[in-house]
């Protein structure tokens, strides 16, 4: 994929004086102490300490905040004046509450870097910032026209800017006013350290994998993945299955599950699957043993069954030990390695050790592996691989749409801008 990257600009010295538009991805997990809120329609003096609106917000997880630094200390320390905004949750177009302002972002990124990071409302009009220096624009989101990418107001946004960054990964499916639009009209266009990672590893991972190339989906349902089931059937030497998603698999494969989670109206479309697999020599390994109770809880009863001896009154919640055992020796041998979803229901002790397993065996592979999706971060997090993983995506939606073998309007467009 041939895109402008940021650091190709620095390494130029084409960034002193130049005034820098980055879209970054800090749409961070909120909690809200909402006796502390100021009145609705208290805008006087938008995000400056002191008006109450600075605590609006409890940042409860910081990580997309700290991935977003690396970008906007390149380009100060080129000498460029630097705005960077993101969208916050879910905003109504136009209508500013306070829960929806970046003012708590502003404040913990200003904490990362070392100083205070000034917070700038109604900026689509104007923004001062002198070079070497950083404003963050408020919520994105806020602005009539953003999720529709308006036309003039991404015309204007790209008026603020001589060069336009993308470092958004999560957003990068959408086709917006400051993930797309703006991109179209803004001088120079580009990607930065963080959006440019997660286009190497798509790459590494999907477009010249290192064989076998092994991609573990999972999840409740297959109706929510079929059509990433589907593209990756034609690519993958192994299709790994797991939580519901193998359950409908382990139907197709003529196996009772019980009273498991599962989708019997979609029984083609996993044979569908199966066979398209087996079609170029490879497989979608169906369970061998799993592990069951009889009601959903914590602290339900686990029994370890064979696949073939599932009682009707059974609940399947995690692959078995053989099972576990089987899959982690072939992800041991595998080249390359995508994950995406926790094969049983790891939040529960007794079975989460199928998820464990195979998480401990992709942190021992000498595989390239990359993995990404909420539950899948959250495993990754409970057993500690962190360092171990590849390349662990900051995208959800964005990294089920590459899965799925779509184009990301995000990627199209900087193509699009780096092809003249």
């Amino acid at each position: 994929m041939h895109i402008l990257r940021l650091d190709q600009l620095v390494a130029q010295g084409k960034l002193a004086g130049q005034r820098v538009f980055i879209r970054a991805d800090l749409n961070v997990p909120m909690e809200f102490p909402h006796a502390s809120l100021p009145p609705e329609g208290a805008r006087t003096g938008l995000g400056r300490p002191g008006t109450g609106l600075d605590v609006a917000g409890h940042i409860t997880e910081d990580t997309r905040i700290r991935a977003s630094v690396p970008a906007i200390q390149m380009a100060m320390k080129a000498g460029a004046a630097v705005m960077v905004t993101s969208h916050l949750g879910r905003p109504t177009e136009g209508e500013f509450k306070p829960e929806d302002s970046l003012a708590p972002v502003a404040r913990r990124l200003g904490e990362l870097l070392g100083f205070e990071v000034p917070l700038v409302a109604d900026w689509v009009d104007g923004v001062s910032v002198a070079p070497g220096h950083l404003v963050m624009l408020e919520n994105c989101r806020l602005n009539k026209g953003e999720k529709k990418n308006n036309e003039a107001l991404a015309r204007k946004m790209a008026a603020l800017c001589d060069i336009y960054v993308n470092d958004a990964f999560g957003t990068a499916h959408r086709a917006e006013g400051t993930t797309y639009g703006i991109a179209q009209y803004a001088k120079v266009a580009c990607a930065g350290p963080l959006l440019s990672a997660e286009i190497d590893a798509i790459t590494k991972a999907l477009a010249q994998p290192r064989r076998p190339l092994l991609a573990i989906v999972a999840g409740s349902k297959v109706s929510t993945k079929l059509t990433i089931l589907q593209s990756l059937s034609a690519k993958v030497d192994g299709l790994i299955v797991g939580g519901g998603i193998a359950n409908t698999f382990m139907l197709a494969a003529g196996l009772n599950i019980g009273k498991s989670l599962a989708e019997p109206d979609l029984l083609a479309d996993a044979r569908a699957v199966i066979a398209a697999m087996q079609a170029r020599g490879a497989a979608v390994p169906i369970p061998v043993d799993v592990v069951c109770a009889k009601t959903f809880a914590a602290d339900a009863p686990a029994t370890v069954k064979a696949a073939t001896d599932v009682a009707d009154d059974d609940l399947i919640l995690d692959i078995g030990p053989q099972t576990a055992a089987i899959l982690a020796k072939q992800l041991m041998a595998a080249g390359t390695i995508v994950w995406n979803g926790p094969v049983g229901v790891f939040e529960f002790e007794a079975f989460s050790h199928g998820t464990e397993a195979i998480a401990r065996a992709i942190a021992a592979s000498s595989a390239f592996s990359i993995a990404g999706g909420g539950d899948t971060l959250a495993a990754i997090a409970k057993y500690g691989i962190e360092q171990d993983v590849g390349y662990i995506s900051t995208g959800g939606g964005a990294f089920l749409e590459v899965l799925e073998g779509k184009t990301l309007p995000a990627f199209e467009i900087l193509e699009k801008r780096a092809a003249g």
